[in-house]
């Protein structure tokens, strides 16, 4: 499973990707409603993730609801007690920090040991 987060950050951080926004900021969780998406959150159309199903990820940056939103990889969050793995993508050439990057995923992340990986 390191292997597939080296190739990642080896080879992924730093590109541009196009995200598909199955959960818009504002929204609801599908089975959990009391559970608001702060930020936009999707997945991208044929990465297959460490879970077998397509790469989820995090939209940072973006302070309205999106149906796609093309930016730039700029973190891996390794769920050190799960198979998922998250990507974080923001607009591009825009940064932010581990710190901030903790507190914008704490909605979800929470629930898990995880770590962020950055170049």
């Amino acid at each position: 499973m390191m292997l597939g987060l080296n190739l990642v950050m080896e080879d992924m951080i730093g590109k541009i990707v196009k995200v598909k926004v199955d959960r818009k900021l504002g929204s609801a969780h599908p089975d959990y409603p009391e559970h608001i998406y702060p930020i936009n959150y999707g997945y991208i159309e044929g990465i297959i993730a460490p879970d077998g199903e397509e790469q989820d990820v995090y939209i940072l940056g973006v302070d309205k609801a999106v149906d796609e939103y093309e930016g730039e990889l700029i973190a891996v969050i390794k769920r050190d007690d799960d198979a998922e793995e998250k990507w974080v993508i923001a607009p591009i050439g825009i940064k932010f920090t581990v710190e901030e990057i903790e507190e914008a995923v704490r909605f979800q992340e929470k629930y898990f040991k995880s770590h962020i990986e950055m170049l």
